[in-house]
């Protein structure tokens, strides 16, 4: 048995820099919320469009799209989540432990950087909504040039810093409420706009069939042609695209910070929520509004905003849609930002180094090429960081299997670990090497650099110390383990438990909010599919523009406030 003095050395330690206590993992309703809401983002309108610009076929975004995605889940669930799960560590936690401070710190940098401009492009894309409605004009310089819209970035930036800060939970709850109207606003974009791409390509509003929707998608949307007029991006392309755009976070292991608190590792099948609703779905449907927008003001789709396409799709709602999708992808990468950026200022709390990182991430906002660069960004962050992602995955999963020790260097109590650099900066040479001489397709590139990193580490770490065993070390370290989970236990006892309050009412307020989602999409599905003429179809969408905003007003203050009824601490 320990003793109370046993749990000195954890009085000091910020909660971060511990393993998640088991009283704090949550369930699987919680990660499924989390990834839909922040894989439905504000930036879908722009990749969307990205893909009608690149010149890809319908059917290769059909099939490219679920195959790319599906395998982005196996990545979370295969790679990441048994690592959160059997550490309970994030990442910079882990790293610092494996590959000592000076690397870590380092590495942590790196990551702020890339979340922080993250943040702030979903941030500047939420702001286009508000710009359109107040009339500002559109920024199309990489600095601002009205001082409303830098206004405008300032309260939508506010917002996101507030819900940060408060953590895990506050990001958790927020997607969660967010993310089942993201879904219905997605569909029904596509829906209402539909019948005017309909009418562009085939003349009619109203659809035959499936050979009528390939047509439209052929000629209208997914034409293969890119908007330079030459052929444009193939099926490999699209799976490679839909694959990589996560590599940051999973293959990357940046996640390790929000799946850590999962129950079960079968929680990384959870990112199907993100992936399949919202990166395929949601994509699909981003090119369907924007291409559908375009026909309607006569504009190429290049020319178009988050904005632009929102309220022509949505109505009022659109401008809801942008904030509301930027909000819940920034939350979560500026909650990762301060992660990683408490883990170098180790003295102070993730509150405080999350409202310093929110306030640049705000600053950072105002320049509007945060969000037109967003793409060349996720594809380099994601091979900056897949080598130390490898690294990772070899001392914990590879290591045991093959003998060597892991967390030898933190055994030998060294401050430096010149394998994790030496392959860190190998990696980075590699990955960039084939990138410069053109070998494969950049969206692949992951793939083999993270490969060969593990060959470098697990190599490099033989010779400098993994080899050897350390009985001693490996006692302290189970001890200390020990000591920390009696630690959390006695820390559990004092917290207040929460009680779910499963009230008539507050199920009624549960119902109220699904019944305004089914209206909703009932009101975009009589738009597409009952509009037998051009007449009908303008009636139909300007129905659907009034009463599908208020059906958003009554689907947020039910959920929320079923919310606030569901959380309270009862004795």
């Amino acid at each position: 048995m320990s003793d109370t003095n046993d749990f000195k050395q954890f009085e000091n330690l910020n909660e971060e820099q511990l393993p998640v206590a088991k009283h704090k993992l949550h369930h699987w309703s919680h990660f499924l919320g989390l990834y839909a809401g922040e894989h439905v983002a504000a930036t879908e309108f722009v990749i969307g469009a990205t893909f009608v610009a690149l010149g890809a076929k319908t059917m290769d975004i059909i099939l490219g799209l679920l195959i790319g995605n599906v395998l982005a889940i196996l990545s979370w669930s295969l790679i990441t989540t048994p690592i959160a799960v059997e550490t309970r560590m994030s990442l910079y936690t882990y790293l610092n432990k494996i590959a000592g401070d000076k690397m870590t710190k380092l590495y942590n940098w790196a990551n702020v950087i890339i979340f922080t401009v993250i943040s702030a492009a979903m941030i500047t894309v939420s702001s286009t909504a508000v710009r359109f409605a107040f009339d500002i004009p559109a920024q199309l310089n990489w600095y601002p040039t009205n001082v409303w819209f830098v206004l405008v970035v300032l309260i939508v930036g506010i917002v996101v810093v507030f819900v940060a800060i408060y953590g895990f939970n506050a990001v958790s709850k927020f997607s969660g409420i967010c993310a089942p109207w993201l879904f219905t606003m997605f569909a029904s974009g596509a829906l209402v706009l539909m019948p005017a791409l309909s009418l562009e390509v085939i003349g009619e509003t109203m659809l035959g069939g499936w050979e009528d929707f390939m047509t439209i998608g052929n000629q209208s949307i997914w034409t293969g042609t890119n908007s330079d007029g030459e052929s444009g991006i193939g099926l490999l392309e699209v799976v490679g695209f839909a694959w990589a755009a996560n590599t940051i976070t999973h293959f990357g292991l940046i996640d390790m910070a929000l799946l850590r608190y999962a129950k079960k590792k079968s929680y990384g099948w959870t990112t199907s929520s993100g992936m399949l609703f919202g990166h395929y779905i949601a994509w699909i449907a981003a090119g369907i509004m924007g291409a559908g927008t375009a026909v309607l003001i006569g504009k190429s789709i290049v020319e178009l905003d988050p904005g632009d396409v929102a309220y022509y799709a949505l109505g009022w709602s659109g401008f809801v849609i942008v904030i509301v999708a930027g909000w819940t992808t920034a939350n979560a990468n500026l909650y990762r930002a301060g992660l990683a950026a408490q883990a170098i200022f180790t003295k102070y709390s993730r509150k405080t180094t999350t409202l310093a990182v929110g306030l640049v991430t705000v600053i950072v906002a105002c320049f509007p090429f945060v969000f037109t660069q967003i793409l060349p960004l996720l594809t380099y962050a994601g091979l900056l960081v897949v080598p130390v992602g490898a690294i990772v995955f070899a001392e914990h999963q590879i290591f045991p299997k093959i003998g060597l020790t892991r967390y030898w260097s933190s055994y030998k109590k060294l401050t430096t670990s010149t394998p994790a650099i030496a392959s860190w900066v190998l990696g980075l040479i590699f990955g960039f090497g084939l990138d410069f001489l053109n070998v494969m397709s950049f969206y692949y590139l992951f793939i083999p650099t993270w490969i060969f990193t593990i060959l470098m580490y697990t190599l490099l770490a033989s010779k400098f110390g993994a080899k050897q065993k350390y009985p001693v070390e490996e006692k302290e370290e189970e001890v200390r383990t020990r000591n920390i989970e009696m630690y959390q236990e006695q820390k559990a006892k004092e917290e207040p438990v929460l009680v779910p309050d499963k009230s008539l009412f507050t199920k009624l307020l549960q119902t109220i909010a699904l019944i305004s989602l089914g209206i909703t999409l009932v009101l975009a599905g009589i738009t597409m599919f009952a509009s037998q003429d051009v007449t009908m179809y303008t009636s139909n969408r300007e129905i659907f523009y009034m009463y599908a905003f208020v059906c958003t007003i009554v689907y947020f203050i039910t959920a929320y406030w079923a919310m606030q009824r569901k959380n309270k601490i009862q004795a």
